[in-house]
């Protein structure tokens, strides 16, 4: 039998995170560990591969929460800085290998040329020290790709004015899709979205947003694609954890920081 694919949330929360810096609202006040939210990212797993989903300014405490120590690949769904602003602590998983390994990255190509942009220093191969990041860029275009056993299937989604992707990984039969910033997704997009184990979406609030899906727009999508579990990521401080699980139709779920789903 093949092994599971795991899917661990190392933040669920937007651009602020929760509790929000000055705002003494419920949820920024809440005693439930599960209204507290680092900045959106997931760690996808299987026996042989680790792979990374975004490096936010979060990663650190993550890691160290999590006690992620190595990872295999990271991929990135866009270049918004809450996605990418935890760069230089991927350096802790490149500290353990000689000094010609290099760390794949996968982007498209506006996200990669922005983290070339960004962090040159990074891609600069005559600064190639032990110690710094190496990354193996890898520019996908849209095109699926595998890392180990895991094979990702990428997606376009609207989002703001940035290029931006969602994934499809599939692993032994499984299906996860996961698209954590997204407005709308466009008709070829949602063909790739169908029959999945599991599909994760924005829901950054209830209220509308020009370029986030709010909860409602998010379990409209849901009902459409019928995915087998609906896990809504990517919740500002106007979602409380309790009350809107109380309110979510059957066969959808909020995330956490530190839920695990392992899907067989």
């Amino acid at each position: 039998m093949s092994s599971p694919l795991s899917l661990l949330f190392l933040g669920t929360g937007t651009s602020t995170g929760v509790p929000v810096i000055g705002c003494s609202c419920p949820v920024c006040r809440s005693g439930d560990s599960r209204n507290a939210r680092l900045r959106s990212s997931v760690l996808l797993r299987t026996e042989r591969t680790t792979l990374l989903v975004d490096s936010c300014p979060d990663l650190r405490q993550q890691a160290l929460r999590y006690g992620l120590t190595a990872v295999d690949a990271v991929v990135y769904t866009h270049a918004h800085l809450d996605h990418v602003t935890g760069f230089d602590d991927l350096r802790a998983f490149c500290w353990k290998h000689d000094v010609s390994w290099r760390l794949p990255f996968y982007a498209g190509p506006e996200t990669m040329e922005s983290l070339e942009r960004m962090f040159p220093w990074a891609f600069n191969e005559s600064r190639a020290f032990k110690g710094y990041i190496r990354p193996e860029p890898h520019v996908h275009g849209g095109l699926p790709f595998c890392v180990g056993d895991v094979a990702a299937v990428p997606f376009r989604v609207e989002h703001a004015d940035a290029e931006t992707f969602g994934y499809v990984f599939e692993h032994g039969g499984v299906r996860i899709g996961y698209a954590c910033d997204v407005k709308s997704i466009p008709p070829d997009s949602k063909e790739m979205l169908r029959d999945l184990d599991v599909l994760v979406l924005d829901g950054l609030r209830f209220a509308e947003h020009p370029t986030h899906s709010s909860v409602g727009e998010s379990l409209e999508l849901m009902r459409e694609l019928e995915p087998k579990l609906g896990v809504l990521t990517h919740m500002g401080h106007d979602v409380d954890y309790a009350e809107t699980s109380a309110r979510l139709p059957g066969g959808v779920v909020l995330a956490y920081d530190g839920m695990m789903l392992d899907v067989e």
